[in-house]
C-alpha cells in the first residue's frame, strides 16, 4: 500500500462508527488475509496493527455498509463518481449521496445529503463515515 493509502486506511479505523466486517481484506505485518468470521468480541482475535485494504472491493462495499449504518440510512445512500464534480480541473471527483431524515442529518433538517470532490471512492466513503452523526 502507498502512503497515501495508509493514512485514509488509518482515517477509516480511526472512526467511531469503524467495526471490522466479515469479507475485509485486512493488511497487517504479516501480509493480507480476508475476515472470515465476525472478530467482535472474541478474545483470540488482536486486530493491533491491522489496516484495511481499500483498493479491495469486497473492503469498499463493507466501507459502504458502515457509512449507511452510520448515517441510519441503509437504503439511499451511495458512491458513485460525478460526471459534473471535479478533484482538479480535468479530473472527476467521487460522491457520496443520500437522503437524511431530520434525527441522522447533520444540520438537523430532513433533506439529501452529499459530499463531493474526493479523489477516489475510498476516500470518498471515509470522509462520509468520519463526519457521521
Amino acid at each position: 500500500m502507498t502512503e497515501e493509502q495508509i493514512a485514509l486506511a488509518r482515517r477509516a479505523v480511526a472512526c467511531k462508527s469503524w467495526r471490522w466486517m466479515p469479507g475485509m481484506l485486512v493488511v497487517d505485518a504479516i501480509g493480507k488475509q480476508r475476515i472470515y468470521d465476525d472478530v467482535a468480541g472474541e478474545p483470540y482475535w488482536s486486530t493491533d496493527g491491522w489496516l484495511p485494504d481499500l483498493t479491495d472491493p469486497a473492503t469498499l462495499g463493507c466501507l459502504l455498509a458502515l457509512v449507511r449504518d452510520a448515517w441510519g440510512n441503509s437504503s439511499s445512500l451511495y458512491v458513485r463518481l460525478s460526471d459534473t464534480r471535479r478533484v482538479s480541473d480535468g479530473l472527476l471527483g467521487w460522491e457520496v449521496n443520500g437522503w437524511a431524515d431530520a434525527e441522522h442529518s447533520p444540520n438537523g433538517c430532513p433533506g439529501s445529503w452529499r459530499g463531493w470532490g474526493y479523489a477516489s471512492e475510498a476516500e470518498a466513503l471515509v470522509a462520509a463515515l468520519e463526519a457521521a452523526p
